[in-house]
């Protein structure tokens, strides 16, 4: 799977929440169904983000570039340090959910 074509194809057709609070909101709410975190994410929200999904099941993807590189994928123009992925749409991104739970 090409991950940066899954991730903007998930936030183009489907329902994705971007930033950390929006993130973590939706994880406390059992919303998501994976969390996508960049490698800078500061440790607290990081933290956090752990905690919670650990207790709600849902599953967490570390990216591998930065937020801001993350940014870019979703075609945003600004730092991207977490995304909640709600509803897939058209995207196979679910799939990176299954190999790391």
């Amino acid at each position: 799977m090409d991950l940066e074509r899954a991730i903007r194809q998930a936030v183009d057709t489907g329902r994705v929440l971007l930033g950390t609070k929006q993130s973590l909101q939706a994880v406390r709410n059992g919303e998501a169904r994976l969390v996508i975190v960049a490698a800078n994410c500061p440790p607290e929200a990081k933290e956090d983000l752990m905690r919670y999904s650990k207790l709600a099941g849902v599953p967490v993807y570390e990216y591998g570039g930065s937020g801001m590189e993350l940014g870019a994928v979703c075609g945003k123009p600004y730092v991207v340090s977490m995304l909640a992925v709600i509803e897939a749409g058209d995207s196979d991104i679910l799939e990176l959910g299954r190999g790391s739970k």
